[in-house]
């Protein structure tokens, strides 16, 4: 009973007396009776029904029932008179209780109450927002507990920072995923600005999160706009259900992984939650065109579609989602469905508000889903475009995208095995707008198509990236004199085993304006085709890395800070041929370098003081891991470093002891040090 009672010892006078008054009430409701006497009050005045609290255990007052008491008290004999216990709060049912709780002043006291008993906890939690009482009494000893708070001075107004963005977010991950803590979170943010975003990651294994814990947040979280629920096989469709029905302010949704959740509560939540904008679906086996149909039905602000192995999906919930919004779908995303060319061509013709998607694992579309989507002339506002382990992507469909989307900005092409020099060059020439190019694992692309898109790209092209490309190999034969790309900025070569000195010679005299290089894992380059490169770049190089490149070395190095220095920002170079040499240069160079990666290089002790001799640099980041001759001898220079550093990688040096780590870590106690 004690326990029971200590959330009462934080209430003001007023809201105790009328807390107790409430109890008295029910207590007198359920002893049969209609007043707190039988047979009429005792006070002839009904002001002074007050004193009743007040009167002691002294008072000798008989009053029979009229008829028989739901609630009975056990009476203690002692010698010729006999006294009544207390009865206890927790006699009364649980309607009574949250007759009770529903018309207390305010959040705090509701959230004291929460704290008091799992029971409790699940009754306040079930109490709606709409069935909080807002009687003239409640409001009343509000006001007077505010204006006593403010006269005594004993309450401090604290500012939550969660609630200055508007709404309030939680994060359940795992075994903190019950029921229990979202009944908690439920009750807690209901008078702090309210739940806005709830996620759900994992669940607890034996008390996992159920229907009785999405009510719960759905009772008392109406203004709910953000829901992901990931790796939940306990919740099922009663659950959402219960979110449909108390959360019409739902704007994202997100389910991974929820084997329980059906088309049921795809239907139930398009029907409460019109409002939905964004809609994410993963390995979810029994959603299929039925949900899907009726969130494209009854969701006309839908801008933001995310599915992925549902394989009960068809083209007829793709071809509802397109037709039904299309003209605020912006964003769709479809990975390892079983859709076919028709669902390719309801795009192309219906996606006229799309401007990103992206298209992964799709089986059974052919080449000519994409010929009719890039001649549906749908796509006028694509502008990123990712395809992935798609078999239908040939030179004929590639070159139909490119004609359908004038506006395409961003292309990636990942595992395109049957796509072709002659079909890369046709997308070139096509696609005016085109600023990005990726290529990865697109083994048909020669050194022919790699330069031939440089070349017949648009003026507005800047960035191109190749990636595990293997068909990718330098050429016996030189290249004729070709016009150069002078609009490209950045360029990425990695992993293209086939890539050499020749091919990097002529793409320094194609591309003369660039600034940002990554050349890595590319042991085919030396100094010899990477020196020509260096002198081509007009504009100067502002990020270069040549991380896995082992034959590179401190000629580059210092020719590199020698003419690109004024702009060189950021250099990696892991794992190249680097020495004390190479370091000693970028000391007296790099005035503007900020980020230096010289992991598993030759340096030692002596590059590490030059570094920290230097007035010029300012290094933010330094990493040297893996540099075995880097000793004890070196934390003079690093501590001197580490007046402008921020981020220091000393992982696998073995000559470095584990005490003069800690020295550093007192000295530099602004830096993050790996060790």
């Amino acid at each position: 009973m004690v326990k029971q009672l200590d959330f009462l010892a934080g209430f003001s006078y007023y809201r105790l007396v009328y807390f107790c008054v409430l109890i008295d009430v029910f207590l007198s409701w359920f002893s049969g009776t209609d007043d707190f006497c039988p047979g009429g009050s005792i006070y002839t005045n009904p002001k002074e029904s007050s004193l009743f609290l007040s009167l002691g255990r002294h008072v000798d007052v008989y009053f029979p029932s009229r008829k028989r008491s739901r609630i009975s008290a056990p009476f203690v004999f002692s010698g010729e008179r006999f006294e009544q216990k207390k009865p206890s709060i927790e006699v009364l049912p649980d309607e009574c209780l949250f007759e009770i709780f529903r018309r207390l002043p305010g959040g705090q006291e509701r959230s004291s109450c929460a704290c008091v008993s799992k029971r409790w906890l699940t009754i306040v939690s079930n109490i709606r927002s709409n069935e909080i009482s807002d009687n003239k009494t409640t409001q009343a000893l509000d006001l007077n507990y505010e204006s006593t708070d403010k006269k005594g001075g004993d309450v401090s107004e604290v500012e939550d920072e969660d609630v200055a963005g508007g709404y309030l977010s939680r994060s359940l991950e795992g075994k903190k995923a019950t029921d229990v803590r979202l009944a908690a979170i439920a009750v807690g943010t209901a008078g702090r600005g309210g739940l806005g975003k709830l996620f759900i990651r994992g669940s607890n294994s034996s008390r996992g999160v159920t229907a009785v814990g999405l009510r719960a947040i759905s009772r008392g979280c109406p203004s709910l706009r953000v829901l992901s629920l990931w790796n939940l096989a306990t919740v099922g469709d009663g659950g959402l259900c219960e979110i449909a029905e108390g959360c019409h302010q739902l704007q994202k949704l997100d389910l991974c992984h929820c084997p329980a959740i059906t088309n049921e509560s795809l239907l139930s939540l398009a029907k409460g939650c019109p409002d939905l904008t964004d809609l994410t679906i993963e390995g979810c086996a029994n959603i299929g065109n039925e949900g899907i149909q009726a969130i494209a039905r009854c969701c006309p602000n839908l801008k933001s579609v995310s599915i992925k192995d549902c394989p009960l999906l068809g083209d007829q919930g793709i071809a509802s989602l397109l037709t039904s919004a299309s003209y605020s779908l912006s964003k769709v995303k479809l990975q390892a469905l079983n859709i076919t060319d028709v669902s390719l061509a309801v795009i192309g013709h219906y996606g006229k508000a799309v401007t990103d998607l992206s298209l992964t694992s799709l089986p059974n579309v052919t080449e000519k889903g994409f010929w009719v989507m890039g001649n549906g002339h749908g796509l006028q506002k694509l502008k990123s475009f990712t395809v992935k382990a798609c078999r239908g992507v040939t030179d004929l469909g590639l070159e139909a995208i490119g004609k359908g989307c004038p506006n395409l900005k961003q292309f990636c092409l990942r595992k395109c095995a049957f796509l072709s020099d002659n079909g890369l060059v046709s997308f070139a020439k096509a696609a005016g707008s085109l600023e990005s190019l990726e290529l990865e694992e697109c083994h048909r692309v020669t050194q022919f198509g790699f330069f031939g898109s440089l070349i017949n790209c648009g003026a507005k092209f800047k960035a191109l990236s190749l990636m595990n490309c293997l068909g990718i190999k330098d050429l016996n034969v030189g290249l004729p004199p070709l016009p150069p790309c002078e609009s490209l900025r950045s360029l990425s070569i990695r992993n293209c085993p086939g890539f050499g000195d020749a091919s990097l010679a002529a793409l320094g005299k194609l591309c003369p304006q660039l600034q940002n290089v990554e050349l890595s894992g590319l042991h085919g380059i030396t100094n010899v085709g990477f020196l020509p490169l260096l002198k081509s770049c007009e504009a100067g190089l502002v990020k270069v890395n040549l991380s896995g490149c082992p034959n590179l070395g401190d000629k580059v190095v210092c020719k590199m800070a020698d003419l690109h220095g004024w702009t060189l920002e950021m250099l990696n170079l892991d794992g190249c041929k680097i020495s004390d040499a190479g370091l000693v240069a970028i000391a007296e160079n790099c005035q503007l370098l900020s980020d230096l990666d010289v992991s598993k290089c030759t340096i030692t002790d002596s590059g590490i003081a030059a570094l920290a001799r230097s007035n010029l640099i300012n290094l933010q980041i330094l990493s040297v891991s893996g540099c075995n001759l880097v000793s004890d001898k070196s934390l003079p220079s690093l501590g001197k470093l580490g007046q402008t550093l921020l981020g220091l990688n000393l992982q696998q040096c073995k000559a470095i002891s584990s005490g003069a780590v800690d020295l550093l870590v007192e000295q530099l106690w602004r830096c993050d040090i790996l060790f």
